[in-house]
């Protein structure tokens, strides 16, 4: 074949030259083509390898995302999604309060025009008014009492009552929703085999503190706040007082989402990080609720304790308290079960319900659970609620008067308190602090009976009604729950028209009755049961179980006693307490039949 042309002899050199018949230039060519082809390719793949490493990293971020998402609002169980239907803008507020108390038997106020509904039924009537759902919150759970405990006390009927009214609320078909702290008790056992939900809050995980929360919550229209709990004792033989609040559904969705901080810490041993937006206050001391209460215009809101249970807008129960004391023009009253200013003074404090329900009926207690019930370790003096009122007397020359519960449980050093606020106002004008203790009655059984267990504060203006002792250990390590209500700047007040003006004169009724004590100079009032019991009274005299005389100090020129042991106070020895408490001299605490040592 002749493949000689024009350019045939140059063909043949570039055949000759490559030994392939095909010329050097197109070799040349065709593997840059190839070389560039690689390189586009190799440049796409790196693109396309690229690209999915980012997409499998948005898919990653997104998925953490959604987890943490779903994290932070399944912290807390939301019940109810749309509340109702009750918002902020269209809830309530034309509202109606109603005082409610439980005075015991043989506690009479002569001369008294402060009377107020019975606790028994302000709570009958609530579950009457009830349609669909009764929240409801309580430190105890005892509505059953004894034969023997009946026969003494006729009233304790009523805990009777108001447990079979609970019952029947399945039978109306209406929900029945339970927050305790964990607690063995059979009412609360017999309202679950009943169709009632029951959350157990595990405070001594959550805070190494207690449930002393007491409220409830009707239909997120209704609501009940005070002193009383579900214990028979409480519309029986102690002395409670709250408010019923009815047809103002924005307070009462407001204490709804309290109630649903708890319930959603069922078993939980930790404390969310965020709060679910569902679980957000709509009211607080910088934005309170606007409303109408007993057609008299007012504001109000919900406080809590303790600080780590407060989601974003709640105030605390401190700052509520603080606030209405700063805001004091002329007076403050306040009436409390026990003031003590310490914290970690006395554990056995925030336990003594547990002790009442536990240790009567013999329960078993490890000694370590026992050790820190019954031990005092590194006490602190706490000063926020003591510095509230040293700074009302000295910088604002406001008048404070005390009323304190003088029962078994009194601890020593509240006098020596007391005698610190009053010594301010030594040689000072335009300063006045008065202390009176709530005696108690001794009942022939041995027991106390009329033990003054509200816990309030009432101004010119304002009042504060609280679930917590003013104990540094309460509002540190329990949770409660408080509320304030303030009447408009301009409101003229009338005799006992307005809720301010009602509770005034249930404070003033209970500070000039028969059953208080002034705290004096070299008379310490005596508290205890056992004490009672070692009072000798006049040879002239005779005495009949009615309210508790005061012991006369040995000396008589000193300006205050200082009680710095309990055998100051008569409890030297073995003198056992109601709460299966019982102090020795060896440095040993008996709680029931077991010794624990404090001296460790």
């Amino acid at each position: 074949m002749d493949l000689r042309g024009p350019r045939g002899p140059a063909v043949s050199q570039d055949l000759k030259g490559f030994g392939l018949g095909i010329p050097a230039s197109s070799i040349i060519s065709a593997v840059q083509q190839q070389d560039y082809s690689a390189s586009v390719w190799l440049r796409r793949r790196d693109k396309l390898e690229h690209s999915q490493q980012k997409c499998i990293m948005v898919f990653a971020l997104l998925c953490c995302f959604a987890v943490l998402v779903a994290l932070i609002f399944s912290a807390v169980d939301i019940w109810g999604e749309d509340e109702d239907g009750i918002s902020e803008d269209n809830c309530s507020r034309d509202c109606r309060v109603v005082l409610v108390e439980n005075i015991p038997e043989d506690v009479s106020f002569s001369n008294s025009t402060a009377s107020h509904l019975p606790l028994s039924s302000g709570l009958f009537g609530l579950l009457d008014r009830a349609i669909r759902v009764v929240e409801i919150v309580s430190p105890l759970w005892l509505l059953n009492s004894t034969e023997y405990e009946s026969s003494l006390h006729p009233a304790a009927r009523q805990g009777r009552i108001l447990l079979s009214k609970l019952l029947a609320l399945k039978s109306r078909k209406i929900q029945l929703k339970i927050s305790s702290g964990i607690v063995d008790s059979v009412e609360l056992k017999t309202l679950a085999r009943h169709g009632a939900e029951v959350h157990y809050v595990n405070m001594t995980a959550l805070t190494k503190g207690r449930l002393h929360s007491s409220f409830w919550v009707v239909d997120r229209r209704h609501f009940y706040i005070g002193s009383g709990s579900m214990d028979w004792r409480s519309l029986a033989t102690k002395k409670e007082l709250g408010v019923l609040v009815y047809n103002c559904s924005c307070l009462a969705l407001d204490l709804h989402r309290v109630f649903n901080v708890y319930w959603g810490l069922q078993y939980k041993d930790f404390i969310p990080s965020f709060w679910s937006k569902r679980l957000f206050a709509f009211f607080n001391k910088e934005s309170p609720l606007e409303l109408t209460l007993n057609s008299t215009k007012a504001q109000a809101y919900i406080s809590t304790s303790p600080d780590i249970f407060i989601p974003k807008d709640r105030s605390s129960d401190l700052e509520a308290i603080s606030r209405v004391i700063k805001d004091a023009r002329h007076f403050v009253y306040i009436s409390i079960t026990d003031y003590l200013p310490l914290l970690n003074t006395s554990a056995y404090r925030s336990a003594q319900y547990h002790l009442l329900s536990t240790v009567n009926h013999g329960w078993p207690h490890p000694p370590d659970l026992l050790k820190s019930y019954a031990c005092v370790h590194d006490p602190r003096y706490w000063s926020r609620i003591d510095g509230f009122i040293r700074e009302a007397l000295i910088l604002r020359r406001v008048r404070v008067r005390l009323l304190i519960s003088c029962w078994e449980n009194t601890h020593p050093l509240t006098f020596n308190f007391v005698w610190s606020l009053r010594s301010l106002c030594m040689e000072q004008t335009n300063c006045s602090l008065e202390a009176k203790f709530f005696n108690p009655r001794l009942q022939r059984d041995g027991n106390l009976q009329g033990i003054n267990h509200n816990r309030f504060m009432v101004t010119e203006r304002a009042i504060y009604l609280g679930n917590l002792d003013w104990v540094g250990n309460e509002f540190t390590y329990n949770a409660g729950v408080g509320l304030v209500i303030s009447l408009t700047e301009g409101v003229q007040e009338e005799k006992n028209t307005t809720v301010v003006e009602q509770f005034r004169a249930a404070f003033e009724r209970d500070w000039f009755s028969s059953y208080t004590r002034s705290l004096q100079a070299n008379k310490i009032p005596i508290c205890s049961k056992h004490q009672m019991n070692r009072v000798v009274p006049p040879k002239d005299t005779q005495w009949d179980g009615g309210p508790v005389p005061v012991r006369v100090g040995q000396r008589d020129n000193t300006p205050a006693p200082m009680r710095n042991n309990p055998k100051d106070d008569g409890q030297r020895g073995k003198a056992r307490r109601r709460d299966g408490v019982q102090s020795e001299t060896n440095g040993l605490v008996s709680v029931g039949d077991q010794k624990v040592s404090c001296l460790e």
